[in-house]
């Protein structure tokens, strides 16, 4: 989805290196699993969790993980599943929690099917991250003061609201990433749109537990 130099930087912007404990939540293909397990090594591991209510996708997307661990040199994977808010259950303490292009679906009806709020999930991170943990949030932005108002239809979230909700979970802002940002994307439409998909509006948070 992005250059080398784009990668590079979005790595270095979460501060994954040697030894890192990593929770990739919702991880699609398994490409940052992957690549996140390169960069632990051995003494890191790699958490790969797929949450309980899309576990049912016709994709598999559990055993897809769960062959993604059984790769040569993925001993550092591990594939675990549960609902969104049991995740501190799943996994252990992490350096950091990784979540790419989904903190808008907290605000869709199926993340919400079995009772999770936004809040809820916030709250689910701030416990499972170490002292000084880090939660990176990467997603397409909707135009500024629409809130959360555009999550299910246009699959995208106003950064400030992301920032607001946070932070309320006692989270402390770091740093953010203009990196992904593109203002010629009009806000107006769905990211899957022929005319965005892949060049969408994206901001970059990391979130730090005090």
């Amino acid at each position: 989805m992005y250059d080398q130099s784009k990668l590079s930087e979005l790595i270095r912007f979460a501060g994954i290196d040697a030894g890192s404990t990593v929770i990739d939540v919702y991880p699609g293909d398994g490409d940052w699993t992957r690549l996140f397990s390169d960069i632990v090594g051995p003494k890191g591991r790699i958490y790969s969790f797929v949450p309980a209510e899309v576990a049912h996708f016709k994709n598999d997307p559990l055993g897809r993980m769960s062959t993604l661990a059984k790769e040569p040199g993925r001993e550092n994977v591990e594939a675990v599943s549960a609902d969104l808010i049991a995740m501190p259950g799943a996994t252990q303490p992490a350096d950091v929690l990784w979540l790419h292009l989904f903190y808008h679906d907290l605000h869709t009806a199926l993340m919400q099917a079995k009772g999770a709020t936004a809040a809820d999930f916030n709250r689910a991170v701030y416990e499972r991250l170490k002292p000084g943990g880090r939660y990176v949030i990467v997603d397409h932005a909707a135009a500024a003061g629409v809130g959360t108002s555009d999550a299910q239809s246009l699959h995208r979230i106003d950064p400030a609201s992301v920032r607001k909700e946070v932070e309320a979970a006692g989270f402390v802002l770091d740093a953010e990433s203009t990196l992904l940002a593109n203002k010629e994307d009009p806000h107006a439409i769905k990211v899957f749109d022929p005319s965005i998909k892949g060049k969408t509006d994206r901001f970059a948070y990391r979130f730090v537990k005090p």
